[in-house]
């Protein structure tokens, strides 16, 4: 129950700074809008090719963006020298992973509430009857995206390279979460005859569980580092 509420007072802390400043939610916004215009206007006026595209386009914007909330996760912390203090604190440390992993999983799924109607308008596909798909992948592929950045986010804090090092780290690492949603994605736009996004949503889903033990189980050795 400590860990729990620990980890509660982390979310709120660093959900209410981003509420009162808006700086990471604005420029992942400006960011993921601009990556999806540029996308569409290279791939042209051709909408079949625009609607067979869209799912792996959505997440290429969402993973450049996500790494946007990524590369902050400790930020404010580490220039106000918060960081040591976190890790003094007593209690459990994977309350601070528990604690940062939601807001960023809040922030992203915030954000991707702006991008995927603007995916819809920008690749001239038709989401509404696909909504309740694309919310599970969402929140899946976010969960997963989240869980991989938050822990590679801690483990590179320290690293004078850390805005190279992270990339480079968590993106082969994400290849299955990425893999999984994307192929979810454009099953559901397509409309899904044969069943199999249902297929991939239990590889997200499946790999969201292992990631999860495996990252919690080692976070407090990656925050020592």
């Amino acid at each position: 129950m400590f860990l729990l509420r620990r980890a509660w007072a982390i979310v709120w802390k660093d959900l209410l700074i981003e509420a009162r400043t808006k700086q990471s939610f604005n420029a992942m916004v400006f960011f993921a809008a601009l990556v999806l215009f540029i996308f569409s206007f290279a791939l042209g006026p051709d909408t079949e090719l625009l609607q067979r595209v869209a799912g792996g386009l959505l997440w290429v914007g969402i993973a450049f963006t996500g790494l946007l909330s990524l590369s902050r996760t400790y930020q404010n912390e580490e220039t106000s020298g918060g960081l040591e203090g976190l890790r003094a604190y007593p209690g459990d440390p994977r309350a601070i992973y528990l604690g940062k992993l939601l807001g960023n999983i809040v922030l992203l799924l915030l954000v991707e509430a702006v991008l995927i109607p603007a995916a819809g308008i920008l690749f001239q596909a038709n989401l509404w009857p696909h909504a309740l798909g694309l919310v599970a992948v969402s929140v899946l592929g976010t969960i997963g995206f989240s869980l991989v950045g938050t822990f590679y986010s801690a483990l590179t804090v320290n690293l004078r390279a850390r805005e190279v090092m992270l990339p480079l780290l968590l993106f082969p690492a994400l290849v299955p979460v990425l893999l999984g949603a994307v192929n979810a994605t454009t099953l559901i736009l397509e409309g899904d005859l044969m069943g199999e996004a249902v297929v991939w949503l239990r590889v997200l889903g499946g790999f969201d569980i292992i990631f999860f033990v495996i990252c919690i189980w080692i976070f407090p050795i990656a925050l020592e580092e």
